[in-house]
């Protein structure tokens, strides 16, 4: 208490998709680039066109609804009372944190490595944030974080572990929060059916799997109660038109689901395959990101800049680099064809 916002506040964390800072570090690489630096499906889905109207007007309560009920069906959630649309999951997370912060709590932890932006959240909100590497550590405090599957190495925590944390921070007046932007990729259990209760939530991302970041929506599934505090703060039209139109349509599309996740699992294994292929020893990933672990990973990053290729890199540890999917034959090409010269002049 007493601190003034500059010193309350944190710097936003570096984040992949910053075309803009590539093309500043590497001035003179020729348009276009490949931007594999994000963990987002290059294959957009192909929604009808928005109408005129969803730009022009308000968006109406009862298409929030209908999404909001497709959600429920979708994310098997009990209720659509359970479910609160955001205009991403980003802006949910200092919600949560404050909540937590409301109800009495004290301390925080996040299963780390981790996506960094729960971290730096929680702490602008009020609480201490600790970053742990077990599970186990995460009872001992009253607000608690697990992306699953994790971002950025795609670890999987096992859905049982869960429920037990969920049931431990329920019982010291707690707030579980589980991330799962990722689990439309598989491997992870989901726990959208057991966030009736009101220590846990679970986080949903549109934008990953849909590969359709810029319409920013995302989902939060929580104890009614919670999920209504959460509308509230968010005020209403949280959610814009064209995003209503566009997330309607592709959460009913159970064929392009079906078919999107066989192509990202052939799609990741090429991935493997390729990195595998260069040389690079893979430490983890889902089917739309792999992370690798090399000594070599700054000089990479240098080397695929030059070729117009965007990877993330992490500060906090130096040998990570993760790489997302191509979007295409070409990208595929200039990729494989960029880290066998790599690969031929660290030979040299």
């Amino acid at each position: 208490m007493g601190e003034t916002v500059p010193e309350k506040a944190q710097a936003a964390i570096r984040h992949g998709g910053n075309l803009g800072k590539a093309r500043l570090m590497f001035p003179e690489v020729p348009e276009p680039w490949i931007d594999l630096s994000t963990g987002i499906n290059p294959h957009s889905y192909p929604h009808s066109p928005v109408p005129a109207s969803a730009f022009a007007r308000l968006p109406e309560p009862d298409d929030a609804e209908e999404l909001k009920r497709l959600a429920a069906t979708s994310f098997g959630a009990p209720s659509l009372r359970h479910i609160t649309l955001s205009p991403g999951t980003q802006m949910l997370m200092p919600l949560l944190a404050r909540i937590a912060l409301e109800r009495g709590a004290k301390s925080g932890a996040v299963l780390s490595p981790a996506y960094a932006e729960h971290a730096r959240t929680a702490r602008m909100a009020g609480l201490t944030v600790t970053e742990v590497e077990n599970i186990s550590d995460l009872s001992a405090h009253d607000y608690a974080v697990v992306v699953n599957p994790n971002n950025p190495d795609g670890r999987v925590t096992d859905r049982k572990a869960l429920v037990s944390l969920a049931e431990a921070m329920r019982r010291r007046g707690g707030l579980l929060v589980v991330d799962e932007a990722f689990i439309e990729t598989g491997g992870a259990e989901s726990l959208a059916n057991a966030a009736g209760q009101d220590a846990l939530v679970v986080l949903r991302s549109f934008g990953k799997f849909y590969g359709m970041a810029g319409v920013r929506l995302g989902f939060a599934i929580a104890h009614p109660d919670i999920a209504a505090e959460l509308e509230a703060r968010l005020g209403p039209w949280a959610v814009s038109g064209p995003a209503l139109h566009i997330a309607t349509q592709a959460l009913a599309d159970r064929e392009w689901q079906s078919f999107m996740r066989l192509r990202l699992a052939e799609e990741a294994r090429r991935m493997n395959d390729l990195l595998e292929k260069a040389g690079l020893a893979i430490a983890g990933g889902t089917s739309l990101f792999t992370l690798v672990r090399d000594h070599r990973a700054a000089g990479l990053f240098d080397h695929l800049g030059r070729h117009g290729i965007l990877v993330r890199i992490f500060d906090e540890r130096p040998n990570d680099m993760r790489f997302g999917l191509p979007a295409g034959e070409e990208d595929w090409q200039r990729l494989e064809e960029a880290l066998s010269s790599f690969v031929h002049s660290s030979k040299v």
